[in-house]
């Protein structure tokens, strides 16, 4: 169902079931600058040094929400009403401003004439809907992707394999591309990743029941097939941003890197949203990596967690690394309102996104840490006055030898910024 992982409810006042009015939705996002910075790979042609915020979209203005009590008919407690995802959002709003009659999701339909949300298997499963203005001000916007959901892997993985990942470089090996053969070098092969990313993001949405949000992420994508790597990197972060499947089964199938056990199952994975993660991950405006910015992530941490890091701050040659884009914030005030621990992580040398003026939540301050980057525990401090824990880790790009010991990392939280970590330590070969 859809509508279960919505974000936090909110009590509101009941909704008539009049026709909600069809207001114009039409608003430019503001235009803003980022830092240029300088290229250290050889290109093509010239790269705007300047990401473009996104088109504009119906996010920036309202969302739709639907009642969630036991019974929604009931007069005798308030309403509560909890959110749709983005994608839903957005596929609801379009559809309400080509003035259709329903707008279609995998699990309901909405029927605009009475405001009603209706199960696709059964009419009798109606529950209240309501359009709002959006306010970017709302803790919802920022909440869901700093707790994040649980994922269910049992391990998601870091070791030392060198400055690329190994889900990216069996996706190269998938496409049949030589090792210094990126789109970002050769955008004659642009359209053939778009499709490949369209069918796998198609593929993996159909295989959770997800496919009307697959088909919304894909139809945004493929409207940039013939466009450069710019524009194309551009949607891709754009649709990372978004709440919905598409980060949260990726970065838990990468961090899966490393598992025997469940090796097949991030390997099955480079073939569905190996081209989407092939995109997203070769960033046309950063070439070189950043040093001295310092980066947070709040998260919960048990005892034993908080021991294994104690543990890995005592060896000054004892690396982890993460091999899902892991979202951070650069406002540590923001990152710390969640939690018993928080993460500061001073980037030394490593290769890190901002990505807040392409994203749909710029007030979160996002920078992505792309998969691949080693941390160590530099020191672990409790604070007496409140009991939180903070956790201080030093970010690089290192380059691996053939044998390496190295540390597996169990995070069983999903795309957002929280940080559940303990470690194992293993040996790899590359290949």
């Amino acid at each position: 169902m859809s509508t279960t992982k919505s974000r936090a409810s909110r009590t509101s006042s009941k909704p008539t079931t009049s026709t909600i009015p069809r207001t114009s939705t039409t608003s430019a996002k503001p235009t803003t600058s980022a830092t240029p910075t300088t290229s250290s790979k050889p290109t093509t042609s010239t790269i705007p040094r300047t990401p473009t915020p996104p088109a504009t979209n119906s996010l920036i203005n309202f969302e739709w929400k639907w009642q969630s009590n036991t019974n929604p008919l009931s007069e005798a407690e308030p309403p509560i009403w909890n959110h749709y995802s983005d994608v839903e959002n957005l596929i609801i709003e379009r559809a309400f401003s080509n003035k259709q009659s329903r707008a279609t999701l995998d699990a309901y339909y909405i029927d605009f004439k009475d405001n009603l949300q209706i199960s696709n298997s059964d009419d009798n499963d109606q529950r209240p809907v309501q359009r709002i203005v959006r306010k970017r001000e709302d803790k919802h916007l920022r909440e869901e992707r700093f707790m994040g959901l649980p994922v269910a892997s049992d391990r998601s993985f870091g070791g030392q394999y060198g400055w690329v990942s190994p889900f990216i470089v069996q996706v190269r090996r998938y496409l049949g591309l030589q090792s210094d053969e990126f789109p970002s070098k050769n955008p004659d092969m642009i359209p053939m990743l778009v499709e490949k990313a369209a069918q796998g993001i198609i593929e993996e949405g159909k295989h959770i029941g997800k496919q009307k949000e697959a088909e919304e992420l894909v139809n945004r994508l493929r409207e940039k097939k013939n466009k450069g790597i710019e524009e194309v990197w551009q949607c891709c972060v754009y649709l990372y941003t978004l709440e919905s499947f598409l980060y949260k089964t990726l970065n838990a199938k990468m961090r899966l890197v490393g598992t025997k056990q469940k090796e097949h199952m991030w390997r099955d994975t480079v073939r569905t949203l190996g081209p989407f993660c092939l995109l997203l991950w070769d960033d046309p405006y950063n070439r070189t990596k950043k040093e001295g910015i310092e980066l947070f992530r709040g998260t919960n941490l048990k005892p034993e967690q908080i021991a294994a890091y104690k543990k890995m701050a005592g060896n000054e040659e004892e690396y982890g690394s993460f091999q899902g884009f892991s979202s951070c914030s650069r406002n540590r005030e923001k990152a710390e309102g969640f939690g018993n621990t928080l993460f500061i992580m001073k980037v030394l040398y490593a290769f890190t996104t901002d990505i807040s003026k392409l994203s749909e939540y710029p007030d979160e301050e996002e920078e992505l840490v792309t998969p691949g980057v080693c941390f160590r525990v530099e020191r672990v401090e409790e604070v007496s006055e409140t009991g939180k824990y903070l956790i201080y880790l030093q970010l690089t790009q290192r380059f691996a030898s053939k044998w390496k010991i190295c540390v597996v990392i169990f995070i069983i939280i999903s795309q957002g910024f929280l940080l559940n970590i303990s470690f194992v330590t293993t040996h790899v070969v590359l290949k």
